[in-house]
């Protein structure tokens, strides 16, 4: 799978583009560096310290896709389908 993260101006979220048509909670933490480890991941989830689109998320394995907004601590988060990538 190949994620590019690309800085916004400030005060805005971090563009994260994915190929695929979603990826899962978790692994998105750790792709996009707001976790370094799986298990931190996990940590950060249990700890309700993740919110998916203004929500507080608990699920581990909650399906994000283009369009959905992570934050993660003071890390804002916008997934995005990669360019070129026809659905």
């Amino acid at each position: 799978m190949k994620v590019n993260v690309t800085k916004r101006p400030a005060n805005g979220p971090e563009e994260v583009a994915i190929r695929t048509e979603y990826i899962k909670l978790d692994s998105f933490l750790k792709l996009c560096g707001a976790a370094p480890t799986g298990g931190e991941a996990k940590t950060m989830i249990a700890e309700n310290k993740i919110r998916v689109n203004g929500e507080i998320c608990t699920q581990r394995g909650k399906k994000l896709r283009p369009g959905d907004a992570v934050n993660a601590g003071a890390r804002e988060f916008a997934v995005a389908a990669e360019k070129g990538n026809a659905d």
